[in-house]
């Protein structure tokens, strides 16, 4: 189980200008829906984009911390 705000923060780490979203699906906190905002992903395709998020997630997916993430990202408007 990881809380909302370690997963924020996590991200924001490895993607300093981004704007997060993290929603618990099922309030157990491991299974989390997480909207990423970031000029990092200008030019990059969506597999690219989702791999950023999952890189700034590695040890929270490696420990299980977080079973199940769904992942939408997109670039400032």
């Amino acid at each position: 189980m990881v809380h909302p705000d370690q997963v924020k923060d996590a991200i924001r780490r490895a993607l300093p200008d981004s704007s997060v979203e993290v929603e618990d699906l099922t309030g157990g906190g491991d299974h989390l829906q997480v909207r990423v905002i970031s000029a990092a992903f200008e030019g990059l395709n969506r597999v690219k984009q989702h791999q950023l998020v999952y890189g700034a997630l590695r040890s929270e997916l490696a420990s299980e911390a977080i079973h199940a993430l769904a992942v939408q990202t997109s670039t400032p408007t």
